[in-house]
């Protein structure tokens, strides 16, 4: 068995990979990326979003994110729209191709846990709750990171 095998970091990796290409492969008749279907999937359940607001939901900057919502506008997916009370936020809404495809992805999610095996919603409940504290953990451990000068210094060596 190579030793990747016996790694979490791997079997995160590798999971988060295959579930990326299972996405990759039920998107494309659309036209769709992964996060491309993120964006829709927000805005379809949050509603209009600002882009930054957008990109804390996705975890995603504005440097990857405003080429992402260029695209989606270019194909009529999204629109962005200054707000007339404050020009300098950027508001992101559904455009036409965008909402009308939304009953043809529906199929998405539920295809998508069958492939991960999960047998019921509380199966996948469970995961996610385990993958965000794993997240939190792990954001958690960074930030303390960052602010151990000491730490810092002893990963530079």
């Amino acid at each position: 068995m190579p030793v990747t095998d016996e790694m979490v970091c791997f079997s995160l990796y590798a999971a988060s990979r295959a579930t990326t290409q299972a996405y990759r492969t039920m998107l494309e008749p659309w036209g769709l990326t992964y996060p491309q279907y993120l964006v829709l999937v927000t805005l379809w359940i949050e509603g209009d979003q600002s882009v930054s607001s957008l990109g804390d939901h996705l975890q995603l900057d504005s440097g990857t994110l405003s080429p992402l919502l260029r695209r989606m506008e270019q194909a009529d997916l999204v629109r962005r729209e200054r707000r007339s009370t404050d020009e300098r936020v950027v508001t992101v809404t559904l455009g036409d191709r965008g909402r009308s495809i939304r009953p043809e992805l529906a199929h998405v999610p539920a295809r998508i846990a069958q492939g991960m095996g999960l047998p019921d919603e509380r199966a996948a409940l469970e995961l996610i709750g385990t993958l965000q504290r794993l997240t939190d953990t792990m954001h958690a451990a960074a930030e303390s990171r960052a602010d151990d000068p000491a730490a810092t210094a002893r990963h530079q060596h």
